[in-house]
C-alpha cells in the first residue's frame, strides 16, 4: 500500500523505510531537502519537498495514502532546554501531527491507520515503579510534551482512523540515537554511570523497534499507545557497565548530576530520571523480541 512518512531520513525512519520497501509498500516521504533525502533513502522512495510544520502541497499525499507514519520531531537532547528550545521541541511534533490529522479529515478516502511517534518520557520519572501502557502520565515537561503529541494524533481516531502511538525508549542501533553520544566517553577510557546510576533505562534494539512498528501497521487490533521497549530494562550503572564490557573499556568514571544540569538545564532531568517500562501490548500481540538481552544487543550494535 501507499505509505506517507515524516521523519523518514532520521535514525529510526531510515531503517523502517528499508523494511517497508522490502515488504512491497510504496513509500512517499516529506523532507526539507529532497536531494539529500534521495541520497539517504534511495531511488525507490518518492520524496516530496516541504516543511512538515507548515501546510503545503505535501498534504495532498496524506489524503491519498493508505497509512501515515509520523516520526518527525527535533532531537530532545541536542541543545539546552531554554524556553525557546522547549517551544521548538513542542512545535516540531505538534504542528506536523495537527496538519496531518486535518488533511485526513478532508480526505475523500481516509488512511486506514496513523502511526505516530511518542516516547516513554510520557510517564515522567517513576523510580523503581514498573509501568505499562495503562500507567498515568508524569508531570514534567517531557511528559507534557508526549501527552500533547499523542492527543493530537488521537484526534484522527474520531475520524474512523486506527491510531497507534509509539512510546519509544532508548533505541540501540548503529549510526545514531542516544547510544552514539553515550559511548564517546568510553572511547577515551572515561565512561561510567550517570548520576546515582540507580535510575532505570528502558531500551530497545533498532531491529525490534522496526519489527513492532511493522506489526502495528499490519495488525488491525492494535490501537493506542505501545511501549517500544524490551521486557528487560536495566539500571543505569548496569547499562554503562555493559557498554564498557562490549567496548573493552572500563566504566569507572561517573558523570555527576551537576555537570549534566549545566549542559542541558532542565533537559538533564531525562537522563538523571528513569522509567522501568514493560512492553505489555507488544507481547500480548505475540511479538517475539530479537534482542531482549542487553549484552547481546550492545554486542550486535558495537561490534
Amino acid at each position: 500500500m501507499k505509505i506517507f512518512m515524516t521523519g523518514a531520513t532520521g535514525f529510526i525512519g531510515r531503517s523502517l523505510t528499508v523494511s517497508l520497501l522490502a515488504a512491497g509498500h510504496d513509500v512517499v516521504a516529506i523532507s526539507r531537502g529532497a536531494k539529500r533525502a534521495k541520497e539517504i533513502l534511495g531511488e525507490k522512495v518518492r520524496i516530496v519537498e516541504g516543511n512538515p510544520a507548515i501546510a503545503g502541497d505535501w498534504l495532498e499525499e496524506v489524503k491519498t495514502s493508505a497509512a501515515v507514519i509520523n516520526l518527525c520531531g527535533a532531537p530532545i537532547m541536542k541543545k539546552k532546554w531554554t524556553p525557546s528550545r522547549k517551544q521548538h521541541l513542542l512545535d516540531s511534533r505538534i504542528l506536523p501531527t495537527r496538519l496531518i490529522v486535518e488533511a485526513i479529515k478532508s480526505a475523500a478516502d481516509r488512511p486506514k491507520v496513523l502511526i505516530s511517534g511518542s516516547a516513554i518520557g510520557y510517564y515522567g520519572d517513576r523510580g523503581d515503579e514498573i509501568v505499562d501502557e495503562t500507567s498515568p502520565p508524569g508531570n514534567d515537561f517531557g511528559a507534557k510534551l508526549c501527552s500533547q503529541w499523542e492527543a493530537e494524533a488521537e484526534k484522527a481516531s474520531e475520524l474512523g482512523v486506527r491510531v497507534v502511538t509509539l512510546r519509544t525508549g532508548m533505541v540501540l542501533g548503529r549510526g545514531g540515537g542516544s547510544l552514539a553520544q553515550m559511548i564517546i566517553p568510553f572511547k577515551f577510557f572515561a565512561g561510567g554511570r550517570i548520576g546515582s546510576g540507580r535510575q532505570y533505562i528502558s531500551w530497545i534494539h533498532l531491529k525490534d523497534h522496526v519489527g513492532i512498528t511493522m506489526l502495528a501497521l499490519a495488525d488491525n487490533s492494535l490501537t493506542g499507545p505501545i511501549n517500544m521497549t524490551t521486557p528487560s530494562p536495566a539500571q543505569n550503572r548496569d547499562f554503562m557497565a555493559a557498554i564498557g564490557k562490549a567496548m573493552g573499556r572500563p566504566s569507572w568514571l561517573p558523570i555527576p548530576s551537576f555537570a549534566l544540569k549545566i549542559i542541558f538545564g532542565e533537559g538533564a532531568d531525562l537522563p538523571l530520571g528513569g522509567q522501568r517500562v514493560l512492553p505489555e501490548k507488544a507481547q500480548e500481540a505475540g511479538y517475539i523480541f530479537l534482542f531482549s538481552d542487553l549484552s547481546a544487543a550492545l554486542a550486535d550494535v558495537l561490534a
